[in-house]
């Protein structure tokens, strides 16, 4: 396997993903690989395969790199914010006039929602007991 070109990290709720960048090499197609498993394997999702690789399809270099991500914590769709902002993020680096296109489509924002605590009391973070009058 070749040495990274550019090493990125990307989160979104509880997930964390860093993310390789690396030249493919030209006859052979380039490839998203997610904790060591192919990406359609990791996500069977289509919507969620679509998100993660919405930097590169903008981009038009779906072709030019293979991806290589280690993800942890969070669910699938955090996952896969994640892993997007991961890659926005390294084409910036490799590329920085990439920087104005992936900006405006909103890929190097890091979206910070996260889940609402729970409050005593309640049976959730706003959800309230049934109230009874009698």
């Amino acid at each position: 396997m070749s040495k990274p070109l550019v090493q990125s990290t990307g989160r979104r709720k509880e997930a964390v993903a860093r993310v390789r960048l690396r030249p493919s090499e030209g006859d052979v197609p380039a490839t998203i690989t997610i904790n060591g498993r192919d990406v359609v394997d990791f996500f069977p999702n289509p919507t969620h395969r679509m998100i993660l690789s919405e930097p590169l399809t903008l981009t038009q270099l779906e072709e030019a790199y293979d991806v290589d991500v280690t993800i942890h914590g969070g669910g699938v769709t955090g996952q896969a914010g994640a892993v997007r902002l991961g890659i926005a993020r390294g084409l910036i680096e490799l590329d920085p006039e990439l920087r104005a296109v992936l900006k405006r489509a909103g890929f190097l924002t890091r979206d910070d929602r996260k889940k609402e605590s729970k409050k005593y009391g309640l049976k959730k973070a706003r959800k309230a007991p049934q109230y009874s009058k009698r």
